[in-house]
């Protein structure tokens, strides 16, 4: 049995649409406070993806030993500085405009426990570079009532704010599915 210790409804799309055979469990994991002491410890965007896919893992394994439970997380990186989701439109259209023009990276993680202990990750880090926004685009896209608690933007919406992306797709939305899939068809959990 493969569970996704994970409330994301995205996440979950990805693996009904893959085939994955699932249920989900939300991980009930205080996110903020867990970035707060590896932001404490120094460590970086994508080592803080990890290391909060790994938790929700654990923390759904705990629950269920005999499960292979699938933790997942994403974290955004500016020039090194792990970014968090944003509430508010102010905030959002500040984002936006922290990011206008510039590259940023999104480090999507995936930690899978048995046992209650990881025995698979992956990180994929992808680059997108989003073209440059004026401030009155700014505050009229951060009114979307969908940008709340999000990076500051849906890429399934808005692809077109973006010049370049280099990366897989669905790393970007939140799961490194290419290399999740690879590892459950290694080890018989799907068909190939």
């Amino acid at each position: 049995m493969i569970v996704l210790a994970s409330g994301s409804a995205t996440r979950a799309a990805m693996l009904r649409e893959a085939g994955v055979p699932f249920e989900a469990a939300a991980p009930r994991v205080d996110e903020a406070a867990v970035r707060a002491a590896l932001a404490a410890e120094g460590a970086g965007p994508r080592d803080m993806a990890d290391a909060l896919a790994e938790a929700k893992a654990r923390k759904v394994a705990g629950r269920r030993p005999e499960a292979l439970v699938v933790g997942s997380d994403q974290v955004m990186d500016l020039r090194g500085e792990a970014l968090g989701k944003v509430r508010g439109a102010e905030a959002v259209a500040a984002r936006l405009l922290a990011l206008s023009g510039r590259d940023h990276r999104l480090h999507s993680a995936a930690v899978a426990c048995e046992g209650g202990a990881p025995v698979w990750r992956h990180v994929s880090s992808v680059r997108l570079r989003m073209r440059p926004l004026a401030p009155e685009e700014a505050r009229a896209l951060a009114r979307r009532p969908a940008l709340e608690g999000s990076m500051g933007y849906l890429f399934e919406e808005m692809e077109d704010l973006f010049e370049e992306v280099r990366g897989e797709r669905e790393a970007i939305l939140g799961m490194p599915m290419a290399a999740l899939l690879r590892w459950l068809r290694l080890r018989g959990e799907v068909g190939a």
